[in-house]
């Protein structure tokens, strides 16, 4: 079992521990210290505000009757459990992907307690410009975001390195 851990992606399970302690750290910070919705102006267009989210990202559902919380929970927990199967079968080499599944599995289990502790997902980095802003998010939604970056950016590289071996061969 050892020997699994460091020769895949497992060993970027430290990452994920990190940033979900981060996450909650925060989370719980802003939710003990402001009101809802009360806001501490940091910059020219960012606040820190307390938001309370039911639904998915950008609000999607928030305005439901409540099914949608065990519907997301749900959600959350499979996309886990997959992370977690692709971190184990993602070969340690390949840093770029098993970082990206480290932090796709941070952020799902980072909103994931929050949906079964208080059934809403707790936000509170607030970005804006003028009267525009960006909904509210997270560092749970930061690394699902980041995560799913480095997937793009790993395909890249891979179709880049499949082209490199086709020219090769020529």
């Amino acid at each position: 079992m050892k020997n699994y851990f460091q020769h895949s992606g497992l060993t970027w399970l430290w990452l994920t521990v990190l940033l979900l302690i981060l996450d909650q750290v925060t989370k719980q910070y802003v939710a003990m210290n402001l009101g809802l919705y009360e806001r501490i102006p940091v910059t020219d267009f960012f606040n820190i505000t307390y938001a309370q989210n039911p639904g998915a990202a950008f609000s999607f559902l928030a305005d439901q009757t409540g099914w949608q919380r065990w519907f997301f929970t749900a959600m959350a927990t499979v996309a886990s459990i997959i992370f977690v199967v692709w971190l184990a079968r993602t070969p340690k080499e390949n840093k770029i992907l098993s970082i990206a599944f480290a932090l796709l599995l941070s952020g799902a289990l980072g909103n994931l307690i929050d949906r079964v502790l208080f059934g809403y997902v707790i936000d509170f980095l607030d970005f804006y410009y003028d009267t525009y802003h960006w909904p509210a998010f997270n560092i749970a939604d930061s690394a699902i975001f980041v995560g799913a970056a480095l997937m793009v950016v790993d395909s890249f590289k891979k179709d880049e390195e499949k082209v490199n071996k086709i020219q090769d061969k020529v």
